[in-house]
């Protein structure tokens, strides 16, 4: 009986590998645990090209998106944005601008942005605060946001 057999990693396991890597592992432990939950395939040629198709397919696609974040960031990074609140005694703020508001404000001048993304606490205070995006893992953007006081 084999002491090892070759599998291919559909998932990122720790202490095994990453997903679409050719792992050598123990044959129970690929039977038992690793082959019924999806985690592995049996090591034949059409697994292993298939995998590495799609690992191609998905860096491709990974690119695309970083490339569109990084246009997008640039355009971002010329916009400024004015929100208007009502203040009280010595300018301070009722409530807040939160990234709801800036998501608005967003919207109205042509940007479509999830409010997840924005990466800031609410504004509580007038003047002019940069704000930062996060469009794609190592892509940020900073937008400058301009609170004043309603007339």
């Amino acid at each position: 009986m084999a002491s090892h057999i070759h599998v291919v990693l559909t998932q990122d396991l720790a202490n095994v590998g990453k997903g679409g890597e050719l792992v050598k592992v123990r044959p129970g432990f690929a039977r038992n645990y690793l082959v019924p939950r999806g985690l592995a395939i049996g090591a034949t040629e059409g697994n292993i090209k298939r995998i590495e198709h799609q690992k191609k397919v998905a860096e491709a696609k990974a690119q695309k998106v970083l490339a569109e974040a990084k246009t997008l960031a640039e355009k971002l990074s010329q916009v400024k944005l004015t929100v208007t609140r009502q203040v009280g005694e010595g300018d301070k703020l009722y409530g807040s601008v939160t990234h709801r508001d800036i998501e608005e404000a967003l919207s109205q001048a042509g940007f479509v942005v999830d409010r997840r993304r924005i990466l800031s606490e609410p504004l509580k205070a007038l003047g002019t605060h940069e704000v930062q995006i996060r469009l794609a893992p190592t892509v940020t953007a900073t937008i400058k946001v301009d609170v004043t006081a309603k007339a």
